[in-house]
């Protein structure tokens, strides 16, 4: 997988990809990235990025030219990459999506900046505006960041064990179950006697009634779209007779 980030602070994102999983997925040569400063494309002597919005108002804008000419840059040489451009008004990025997006070839990311981007640039590629919450920060390289982050380790052969991604949160629709290390005693407290049985089927027992019991305390609300067991059904309703109970 190819994944290029357009950005006004290169220095921002660079040291990010050099480190941990990232690092090791280009190592494997199995995602290529590529930072491409939108200052680059400026043609005036100050680099000049951004400007006053037209009609008056607080912020700046990044300008259409600079930004249209490095994406036309980052697209010159790829197939149908997805554009993905970082707004507090965009599409909720998930683990669906990270998961879909995973499976592409080239990703192009535009951190947006300032009070947003153009509009025009928005009319003139096919862009998906994508937010990772209901909450604004001052630029898009930490969102990007993210969101690439969540995609790289999706892919096959980046993580030292895939099995690791497969039962990651919301994976599988419901939060991840506890997880214990060695000792087996500490301050007190022991690792539950299942862990250490030896018995697969009865782990794998505990970690699901786990991460369905975290997922009714923290997000009841996944439990509705989650692909649930007649089985599994039966224990969550038995969690709610035991919050009734007190």
């Amino acid at each position: 997988m190819k994944i290029k980030i357009l950005t006004i602070f290169p220095n921002m994102v660079a040291p990010f990809l050099e480190e941990s999983m990232l690092l090791k997925a280009r190592e494997k040569e199995l995602v290529e990235f590529e930072v491409i400063d939108i200052r680059d494309y400026s043609t005036d002597k100050h680099k000049t990025v951004d400007d006053t919005p037209f009609g008056g108002g607080g912020g700046m804008v990044l300008k259409p030219e600079p930004l249209t000419r490095a994406l036309e840059q980052a697209l010159s040489q790829e197939e149908k990459p997805r554009i993905i451009l970082t707004s507090a008004s965009g599409a909720q990025f998930s683990q669906a999506m990270a998961q879909k997006l995973s499976k592409e070839k080239c990703l192009i990311f535009i951190c947006g900046h300032y009070a947003g981007v153009d509009e025009r640039v928005k009319e003139l590629f096919p862009l998906e505006e994508v937010s990772i919450g209901e909450f604004v920060l001052t630029g898009g390289e930490l969102p990007a960041l993210m969101m690439i982050d969540a995609i790289v380790r999706l892919i096959p052969g980046v993580l030292g064990n895939f099995d690791s991604a497969e039962n990651d949160s919301f994976q599988n629709g419901l939060l991840g179950y506890p997880h214990y290390t060695k000792p087996q005693v500490f301050h007190g407290k022991k690792v539950p006697d299942v862990l250490i049985s030896g018995n697969h089927k009865q782990i794998e027992e505990w970690r699901k009634k786990k991460a369905l019991e975290v997922t009714f305390q923290r997000r009841p609300d996944m439990l509705a779209q989650a692909n649930l067991t007649q089985k599994e059904v039966k224990f969550i309703e038995e969690l709610k007779t035991q919050v009734r109970k007190g």
